[in-house]
């Protein structure tokens, strides 16, 4: 395996170190925050479906994003679930995200290194994006951003490959493909990698490579809107889903979360949110990326793509009236990171040297005075980040939010289900695994709450609605839903039930509730039922 390296170190030495780094303050402590997330369940069981041949999702699939980001933890997940089944499946997903954490570390000092950064300014790109708390919060989570961000920084490292073979163009586009058929707004940064494309392509056979990008992009992103048209689901039409009428649904359908910079919105508290956990990296990487847009060519940077990718991200999700999730900000993070290191090795190189090496004594030449410079530099960045950083590092890593859901999990799998095989439990996305390893039916036995209301064939097996079901597990998420006008059932559930466990306390308590239906468990409790 050839090794990069400018000078007697090479880039792995320096690299190794973060990447573990990365991992372990991802894995300290990864079952216990954040609080779950019913999008972490739901990758989860979709990963479930494909790994047991169940189809591309645990119920209907219907489009709601490409399939290949849960198809990669299917191949992921599988190894936490053998090596410690023991855990609530949440955390077993969790722990497969951490290759991903890993891959998307070192990716980012690669491109910062091939966009022309010095190895120790691509680590530190490298570092900043390890450490920060917001990347380590998220980046513990099952997020498919995750997943899409590693494909979009493996496509500017194959575009930005000094080689210059169509190959690696052509596998810029594969990549990027990938990343678009893990989490499809990751599309908006296909103007960026094209400009990086231009930039590390060589002029006289630019046209070839550009051609080979399309073709790689191309030829497996169409593969989707083909898999649809197979099955007739392409066109929106009576009694089936489509892949461009869940598109409508995503684009204008879909509530937005009001403009960010209007306070009192949802997209306002989400980015206050992101600035408590980490009010660095957003606001100086956005404030680097324009500097890096502004660098001219003689700076020796080729990062114009990167930082265009950063904008382009950044504009989305500034656009007033638009559909802010709260992982977003995961595509942005690597990205403002090497803007804000490309920032840092521009001043250090723009400053005269040569004067202050002629005037300093004890310091011999250019090298050494940038040396100085750079660890002045270092010394002061420290001093900024330290404090917010590690106060937010170190909740991460002693706050436990998720104890109900661990004693919730234990619960349904230490056999306090009656007549598993024909009992009908309503349960959140979380636990939705958990009561399926319990030995509920899955989908009709265990059912996700979403799904009761929402989906036509679970409502078929529901005739009498809250009658027809024998236990729910109230979760926040559950609770949440409660005046949703949408899921009627829902209310009627938690009306008429009792507690048989709880679990936690507060918001965060879970109850495992019966329905005070005696016809229902009559009927089970017959003889040769």
């Amino acid at each position: 395996m050839r090794r990069l390296r400018t000078g007697r170190t090479p880039d792995l030495a320096l690299l190794l170190p973060v990447v573990m780094l990365a991992v372990a303050v991802r894995a300290w402590n990864i079952g216990g925050l954040p609080f779950p997330n019913d999008d972490e369940g739901t990758y989860l069981a979709q990963a479930w479906a494909v790994q047991h041949g169940e189809g591309l999702a645990h119920y209907t699939y219907w489009y709601d994003h490409p399939p290949l980001g849960w198809t990669q933890l299917a191949a992921l997940s599988w190894l936490p679930s053998w090596l410690l089944p023991d855990l609530p499946t949440f955390v077993q997903g969790r722990i497969a995200m951490l290759p991903v954490a890993a891959a998307t570390t070192a990716l980012t000092c690669l491109v910062a290194r091939r966009g022309g950064l010095n190895r120790w300014a691509a680590t530190g790109a490298a570092l900043l994006y390890a450490l920060s708390p917001l990347s380590v919060t998220l980046g513990r989570q099952i997020y498919l951003d995750n997943f899409a961000v590693l494909w979009v920084l493996a496509a500017f490292a194959y575009a930005l490959s000094p080689r210059r073979h169509l190959w690696h163009h052509v596998g810029a586009g594969v990549c990027l493909a990938i990343a678009i058929l893990s989490k499809e707004t990751i599309a908006v940064v296909l103007p960026a990698v094209v400009v990086a494309l231009w930039q590390g392509s060589h002029r006289r056979t630019r046209t070839f490579s550009i051609a080979g990008f399309a073709s790689g992009l191309l030829g497996i992103t169409l593969l989707y809107p083909l898999y649809a048209l197979l099955k007739n689901e392409l066109l929106p039409g009576a009694g089936h889903v489509s892949l461009l009428g869940t598109l409508k649904f995503q684009l204008a359908g879909r509530a937005g979360t009001g403009s960010m910079f209007r306070s009192g919105t949802e997209a306002h508290t989400l980015v206050r949110q992101w600035l408590e956990a980490d009010p660095v990296l957003p606001l100086a990487g956005l404030a680097a990326t324009l500097v890096v847009l502004a660098l001219p060519r003689r700076s020796g940077l080729r990062l114009r793509g990167p930082a265009l990718a950063a904008l382009l991200l950044a504009a989305v999700a500034m656009r007033p009236g638009g559909y802010l999730p709260k992982m977003y900000v995961i595509q942005l993070l690597p990205f403002l990171a090497i803007a804000l290191t490309a920032v840092a090795q521009a001043a250090v190189a723009a400053l005269p040297a040569g004067r202050l090496a002629r005037g300093a004594r004890g310091v011999r030449g250019v090298r050494g005075v940038r040396a100085v410079a750079a660890a002045l530099l270092l010394t002061a960045a420290a001093l900024l980040i330290a404090p917010p950083w590690s106060r937010t590092d170190r909740h991460n890593a002693t706050t436990a939010e998720t104890d109900a859901y661990y004693d919730a999990a234990r619960w349904l799998r230490d056999g306090n289900i009656p007549h598993p095989a024909d009992t009908r439990m309503v349960v959140d996305g979380v636990l939705w695994l958990d009561a399926v390893d319990s030995g509920l039916r899955p989908g009709t036995g265990a059912i996700w709450h979403y799904k009761v209301d929402q989906d036509p064939a679970i409502a078929k097996t529901l005739p009498h609605g809250w009658r027809d079901i024998d236990y729910v597990v109230s979760t926040p998420a559950l609770r949440g839903e409660r005046d949703n006008p949408q899921m009627p059932t829902i209310a009627d559930l938690l009306r008429h039930s009792t507690p048989v466990a709880t679990f936690g306390e507060g918001g965060g308590r879970i109850d495992i509730l019966k329905t005070r239906n005696e016809t229902r468990n009559e009927t089970r409790n017959r003889p040769g039922n």
